[in-house]
């Protein structure tokens, strides 16, 4: 398993955002995890990153516990891609993505030509080629979004873990990113676990989901068998119908 998770209790302050989750993620697999705003998607996939404690259980990438990778073995195994896009220094589109490369230098190398390949090679996968010497301040949104993701490509993790990213790309771009992530899945074994709001994308392009209640409750398992009408009208506190292969309201 690259990311295994046993008994995990996650929270912020008081609130619970899981009890006693259970998750396995092999090659090749993908996650949405769903909810509410507020419900808590974020927090256990920055948990799920390693980025902060669980209140309980044991979180194991490629067998191992975070403290026992260490921090450069863990950015090789897993790419994060967090909502919030600061950027305090001038950097090119280039630049940007070359950072996704440091993982793997030693601490006093420079990037490589094989370095740079692979960051031009990131870029025109995201439709992003010719545009290398853009400063990164003047892009769109969108634009930027993409350039992340860029980044999290060239960083070649053998987990992907990503907070919304969908975030400011249009239905085009939306489609075309989730379709590039699940052929990656498919043809590198890589794993995939994503927030996602739309659970007709899960549905689609994802074979495991979480659903958080945002009250400590989780539903946990396979899409085919978890997303039906039922279980998203109480999810979304909302009714829903399926409509051929769309859940849309009522």
């Amino acid at each position: 398993m690259i990311l295994q998770a046993r008994q995990l209790s996650v929270s912020v302050g008081l609130h619970k955002v899981c009890l006693s989750l259970d998750l396995d993620l092999a090659p090749g697999s993908r996650l949405a995890i769903l909810g509410r705003n507020g419900a808590g998607k974020s927090t256990l996939l920055a948990t799920l990153a390693g980025l902060r404690p669980a209140d309980a259980g044991t979180l194991r990438l490629d067998g191992k516990t975070y403290a026992e990778l260490g921090l450069r073995q863990a950015a090789r195994l897993r790419g994060w891609l967090g909502q919030d896009r600061s950027d305090p220094f001038a950097s090119t589109v280039l630049e940007t993505v070359l950072a996704g490369r440091h993982p793997h230098l030693s601490r006093w190398a420079w990037e490589s030509a094989g370095d740079t390949d692979i960051a031009r090679t990131a870029l025109a996968a995201l439709g992003l080629a010719g545009m290398e010497e853009r400063e990164v301040h003047t892009l769109s949104g969108g634009e930027r979004q993409r350039v992340a993701i860029a980044a999290l490509l060239a960083q070649g993790p053998r987990l992907y873990l990503l907070d919304e990213p969908l975030a400011h790309l249009d239905l085009n771009h939306q489609i075309a990113t989730l379709e590039l992530l699940a052929r990656r899945a498919r043809a590198e074994g890589v794993a995939l676990a994503m927030v996602l709001h739309d659970p007709n994308l899960a549905l689609r392009f994802c074979d495991q989901v979480v659903l958080l209640h945002g009250d400590s409750r989780h539903v946990a398992g396979p899409a085919a068998d978890i997303l039906d009408a039922a279980t998203l009208s109480d999810l979304y506190g909302h009714p829903l119908r399926r409509v051929e292969n769309f859940f849309v309201p009522e």
